[in-house]
């Protein structure tokens, strides 16, 4: 009974034009044949517009599934059928890749320390935070004089050890550096800016560009807070490390079509065009995303933090299988382009890296 009372209600709601293409239809039309839209003139409601919202995600949903299973368990068949054109059973590669790529940022973002602290305050004022300047004061003094009256220690035996080099030794004033052409400049202030946060714990820009006496532009401000940033990193390489594999997802993904252009010139011989090739990258670097995630997944639950090293072998193992299916060449011929597409996708990454990471860096 239910089912015959939603068909009446949805015959009733049936109107004799498109709402969204204005096409004449008739009441028997449940759906536009211009548009695809659904034939109906019934208020939107909340029932609607979730049942809406599930049933796309389910249909979408079993071709995902379909998808993933035969991606990962038989490399190169997709790309094979999905370029003979029976594609109508798997989702598109550039979406999926993009479904993919969206959990991988979002598995990896919970994989990251919430606690870390990608700022730095001010050394002394740190300190001042948990003691009182007198007592900081007093507490110094009194730690220096026991160091300096020491018989073990001493002033003569310190004194050739202690500030060997300071930024002192670096300091330019500002007019001498708007005498210099810009490298120099650029040089010089980008070597004082680091020695000077590194001594001094002042990472505020303005305030150590008010010490130096240098011109509060905007450019100098940049300039100093990238010496904060080349200090924070190279005191904490775990840091520098989590952000460059932060950002290699989306410099992958921008040196894709790169990528397959380097396949198309390996397999120049071969019956498939640029585009067969960047969707067959499309799902190989799909693929990668998925070891990757599932190994994430296990290392948050499981601390088993050999698992991505694991997932990179499982992917090199899968990628030498999916060519050999897919370009459907010989066993020496393959390992022997397998290395060297290896070699390439290195290469590419690591100048897209640089790239990227001076640009990121630069607007950190």
């Amino acid at each position: 009974m239910p089912d015959i009372e939603n068909r009446i209600e949805t015959y009733q709601y049936r109107g004799q034009h498109c709402l969204n293409c204005e096409l004449p239809l008739d009441k028997n039309d449940r759906f536009c044949p211009n548009c695809g839209q659904l034939n109906t003139t019934k208020k939107l409601s909340f029932s609607d517009l979730f049942n809406e919202f599930f049933s796309g995600v389910f249909a979408y949903d079993s071709r995902f599934q379909r998808t993933l299973r035969i991606l990962l368990f038989r490399p190169g068949k997709i790309s094979k059928d999905y370029v003979e054109g029976k594609r109508t059973r798997y989702a598109n590669p550039f979406r999926f890749y993009l479904s993919v790529s969206i959990i991988f940022f979002l598995i990896f973002s919970l994989s990251l320390d919430p606690s870390e602290n990608f700022g730095r305050q001010d050394r002394d004022e740190n300190l001042l935070s948990k003691l009182d300047r007198k007592e900081l004061s007093k507490a110094s003094m009194d730690s220096i004089n026991k160091v300096l009256t020491s018989d073990d220690v001493g002033l003569d035996s310190i004194q050739n050890n202690v500030f060997t080099e300071t930024y002192t030794e670096k300091l330019v004033s500002q007019p001498k550096l708007d005498s210099m052409n810009f490298i120099n400049a650029f040089a010089k202030k980008a070597d004082l800016y680091y020695a000077y946060q590194d001594e001094t714990g002042i990472f505020t820009a303005s305030r150590a560009l008010d010490s130096l006496k240098h011109e509060q532009s905007n450019y100098n401000l940049w300039l100093y807070k990238k010496a904060v940033d080349a200090g924070t990193f190279s005191k904490d390489p775990a840091l520098f490390i989590n952000y460059f594999i932060g950002k290699l997802p989306f410099i992958i993904f921008i040196f894709l079509p790169v990528f397959a252009l380097f396949i198309w010139l390996l397999y120049l011989r071969r019956d498939f065009n640029y585009m067969e090739h960047l969707i067959f990258a499309f799902h190989v670097q799909t693929v990668f995303f998925v070891l990757y995630s599932f190994a994430l997944i296990l290392e948050i639950v499981f601390k088993w933090e050999i698992l991505t090293t694991l997932a990179n072998f499982v992917f090199l193992f899968y990628l030498y299988k999916a060519m050999r299916f897919f370009y459907g060449q010989k066993r020496v011929k393959t390992i022997l382009k397998f290395l060297l597409l290896n070699l390439i996708f290195f290469t590419l990454a690591t100048v897209a890296a640089i790239i990227s990471l001076l640009a990121s860096f630069s607007i950190y």
